[in-house]
């Protein structure tokens, strides 16, 4: 492969025309000739550009609405030729093809497209081919071809050219070819994503693709020796990938994982029902409360675990203001993220200059369709969100004593809450606020324990006369494969449970709560999270 290859004709077709203007006028300042196409010709000709009009070198005008233009012989030849092998050179001389050296794409907005909600036809108008057909074209004969794909790539390029004698060097040509490769790669698989779930599929489909954009080249990953990155994937579901975040240090893979643990969990709350407060730490929550006001809510999931809660992520579901900053304030938080925050709680943490504060514009969907993707050694395990839902109409009373209406409304809050926590997962739950958190432990009933006991620990701390347990709803995200889970429940002082019933041993369970005077309902729907 020749190392340095000279820029002598350049493609530009971009939809986006951001540093279009200032691209096209360095490279006429190089003497470069500019081939483009429909509305990049107008705005290069606008700022006073020569362009040649890709119609004049196919001797086709643009058809199809634009579908039509650079699927050509003249197009792809000049950038398929190799320059170095005499069969190309003669086929190029035979045919009257210019070799094209710089090609400039970016392509038809189909992501933003989707992102917008648009309708079926609209989304298919936007996916681009001919777009697509010359960056791989281009990025395949990177030998002799430069390919630029997105505009951060300008200044490089120009660079380039200075530091090369307006040439391009075979590192530099492999660097953007791979960066082309990966657009188009994540341009099919954005919009085979879409069609999944566009079309009605008899089955999964048999090829499934994800891609992403980076976002953060992070210091490293969940331990100092991992390297790591984040990606956005472009969806427009407000989270702490689309966040602003407005000070503190740089988020890392596992603060950019526990908040958005954090936020999907509060995003749970109606704002409109009242203000949530969810504090997490390694992706479990440790106090999740309503409150009359943002403080209160935090206060409430704060007392769930006040040593837990520390280093934590606070999540809210309303706009942080000032009282509630100035409470967070006084405890080491890493991350705060909320929908928006006002002044005068964004004044408050700005003495916290270490403190991350995150803002969405709104909160996280909880029953919008979606995908979770895990890899596995080998593969990938993809499966819909978690968007399960229980009401009251749901719940089946299998007990001797109904709950009452108070209970009934702390069983569904801790029912929400034990969605968001990890296998086996165990919330007891007492006046709309979790009073203690069991998660992931290999047995149920460990996990019961520990709940309880972490409640009784805090009731030392907080000097109160009785367990928070007392009288208390518990939550189980599976069901109980035995009694003494519920026993242990009962024991703590739990008056009703909530579980998803279907074990072999369901009745033996029933007769445990009716023994004890424990009301219990099932909702047929788990919610393990592993």
């Amino acid at each position: 492969m020749t190392d340095l290859a000279p820029l002598n004709t350049a493609l530009l077709s971009v939809s986006d025309k951001t540093g279009l203007i200032e691209l096209g006028q360095a490279l006429a300042a190089r003497n470069v000739r500019l081939l483009s196409t429909g509305g990049t010709a107008k705005a290069l000709r606008d700022a006073g550009l020569e362009v040649t009009d890709v119609a004049d070198v196919t001797g086709f005008p643009e058809m199809m609405d634009g579908r039509v233009k650079t699927l050509h012989p003249r197009i792809h030849g000049g950038l398929l030729a190799l320059r170095d092998d005499s069969a190309h050179v003669a086929a190029m001389e035979a045919h009257g093809i210019d070799g094209i050296d710089l090609l400039v794409v970016n392509l038809y907005p189909f992501e933003a497209t989707v992102a917008k909600g648009a309708d079926y036809d609209t989304c298919i108008e936007n996916i681009d081919i001919g777009g697509p057909a010359m960056i791989r074209a281009a990025a395949k004969n990177h030998a002799h071809v430069t390919v630029i794909t997105d505009a951060e790539d300008y200044a490089p390029l120009l660079a380039e050219l200075e530091a090369q004698d307006g040439q391009t060097s075979l590192a530099f040509r492999k660097q953007v070819a791979q960066s082309a490769y990966a657009r188009t790669a994540a341009y099919d698989a954005a919009v085979s994503s879409w069609m999944a779930g566009a079309v009605d599929l008899p089955a999964p489909p048999r090829h499934r693709s994800f891609a992403g954009r980076l976002a953060q080249t992070l210091r490293y990953g969940e331990n100092p020796h991992q390297s790591a990155a984040f990606y956005r994937d472009g969806s427009a579901r407000p989270g702490v990938a689309s966040a602003v975040q407005h000070q503190g240090k740089e988020l890392s893979y596992n603060n950019i994982n526990d908040t958005d643990a954090a936020f999907e969990l509060v995003s749970e709350f109606d704002p409109a029902a009242g203000p949530a407060c969810a504090i997490i730490k390694h992706a479990n929550p440790c106090g999740v409360a309503r409150g009359e006001t943002l403080a209160q809510a935090y206060s409430r999931a704060f007392d769930c675990d006040r040593t837990s809660a520390f280093g934590g992520i606070i999540a809210l579901n309303q706009t942080l203001d000032g009282d509630t900053a100035r409470a967070i304030t006084e405890i080491f938080a890493e991350v705060v993220i909320a929908p928006e925050a006002d002044d005068e709680a964004r004044e408050i943490f700005a003495a916290k200059k270490n403190l991350r504060l995150l803002t969405t514009g709104g909160l996280a969907d909880p029953a919008a369709p979606g995908l979770a993707v895990r890899q596995v050694s080998g593969g990938l395990l993809v499966q819909d969100r978690d968007a399960g839902k229980i009401t009251l109409d749901d719940l089946k009373v299998v007990t001797e004593k109904a709950p009452s209406e108070a209970e009934l409304a702390d069983l569904l809050f801790a029912w929400t809450v034990a969605k968001h926590v990890k296998s086996n997962a165990i919330i007891y739950a007492r006046d709309a606020r979790t009073v203690g958190v069991g998660a992931g432990q290999m047995s149920r009933v460990d996990s019961t324990r520990i709940a309880a006991r972490k409640a009784a620990d805090m009731a030392e701390v907080l000097g109160l006369d009785s367990v928070p347990t007392q009288g208390s709803v518990v939550a189980s995200d599976a069901f109980f494969p035995f009694a003494d889970g519920l026993i242990t429940a009962a024991e703590a002082g739990a008056t009703a449970i909530i579980q998803p019933g279907g074990s072999m041993r369901d009745n033996e369970v029933i007769e445990a709560a009716n023994e004890r005077g424990l009301a219990m309902v099932f909702t047929g729907q788990r919610h393990f999270r592993h």
